[in-house]
């Protein structure tokens, strides 16, 4: 025979309306009162049907993840640390992929006013989309990942973009480079702006002055990353050193120089940024800068929840730390890389260069 609140409050010797209340968590008891339906509930097997209970807080229980594409590495890894934050607080996570189609991002935020989930971590490229800003505002209850909506009324999570963009191009300065060429994501998006500041800093700190020639932009995927790539060393002086944006295009490059017999870093030297999972095992390894995907997840489904709450303002930007991870794409121009790896984290030696936090070994 099925067991029912009104069983629990009998035993219990309370209200059902108090029962139900307290074990919806809609109001606390005294600890005696507490106890006794706590126990009275263990004793019987009570397990209160989770429909109803959403149906009578009002509250869906799950949080929703829009990524662009859930197949990029980046995002798969925010897509799996969100899911176990989530429910380590008791919260479903449903994933909506938009395939980078602002049309079902606008789709997928009406989920919140559907009540289907309470609220969402957006991971988007449409910066610059008036639908997508509108639906953001008027739906609430959303966190921004990785890349900015300007105007959004929402708390934003992005990476140390400008620190990455430094200690990036300040490495292969360090390793003699004065020639250095940048392939970056597509204008407009934030990542982009800033990893552009920090490599331009860089370069302003070290006397030189950045190249317009030396400049390319593109989706951040493969195919177009080789093609800029063998643009960029189709120049009448090519560069020694190039700084992409993101781990995927960096394996464009890399596909590219192989498919054109051109060895990294004997040739020409390679520094990413994200530290995908894989990029340690790239032929070179790739050095890069890494920015904690968990983090992201992790930090993303917090502020989320405390927006939802309240105790988070609608105007908050927070920022996930980044640190260099040195591997085998780097040499000095036409030498060789030393076989190790170095986690650089700051900017804390003499001559203004990272310091390094601890050192990983690494196979010549």
């Amino acid at each position: 025979m099925k067991v029912t609140i009104r069983d629990v409050a009998r035993a219990a010797g309370v209200s059902v309306t108090s029962v139900s209340r307290y074990l919806n968590g809609q109001i606390s008891l005294p600890e005696p009162t507490a106890s006794r339906i706590q126990l009275a509930a263990e004793r019987l097997g009570y397990h209160p049907n989770a429909i109803a209970r959403r149906l009578s807080s009002g509250k869906s229980e799950t949080l929703g993840l829009i990524t662009a594409d859930i197949a990029y590495p980046l995002f798969a890894e925010i897509a799996s640390a969100s899911e176990a934050e989530a429910a380590r607080h008791g919260y479903n996570l449903l994933m909506f992929n938009s395939r980078n189609l602002v049309e079902k991002e606008v789709s997928f935020l009406s989920r919140i006013e559907d009540r289907q989930v309470d609220g969402i971590l957006l991971l988007t490229n449409h910066h610059d989309d008036g639908r997508l800003l509108r639906r953001i505002n008027e739906t609430g209850n959303v966190v921004l990942l990785d890349e900015d909506v300007p105007g959004a009324k929402a708390p934003r999570l992005f990476a140390d973009n400008v620190h990455g963009g430094l200690l990036a191009t300040r490495h292969l300065i360090s390793r003699g480079h004065t020639r250095i060429a940048a392939i970056g994501g597509p204008k407009g998006l934030l990542s982009t702006a800033e990893r552009l500041d920090g490599f331009t800093r860089a370069l302003g700190e070290a006397g030189l002055d950045v190249d317009p020639a030396l400049l390319r932009f593109c989706e951040y995927e493969e195919a177009p990353a080789s093609m800029a790539f063998l643009d960029l060393l189709r120049q009448d002086e090519p560069p020694t050193a190039i700084f992409t944006f993101g781990d995927m295009l960096a394996t464009g490059a890399m596909r590219a120089a192989r498919q054109a017999g051109i060895r990294i870093p004997d040739d020409i030297s390679l520094v990413s940024f994200d530290d995908i999972h894989n990029a340690d095992l790239l032929a070179p390894a790739l050095t890069t800068v890494r920015q904690s995907a968990a983090e992201f997840g992790t930090r993303g489904v917090n502020m989320l929840l405390d927006f939802i709450a309240g105790r988070k303002s609608g105007t908050a930007i927070e920022r996930v730390g980044v640190e260099l991870v040195i591997r085998g794409s780097v040499a000095p121009p036409h030498g060789r890389p030393s076989g190790r790896s170095i986690v650089h984290t700051g900017t804390g030696g003499p001559d203004g260069l990272p310091m390094p936090a601890r050192e990983e070994k690494q196979e010549n």
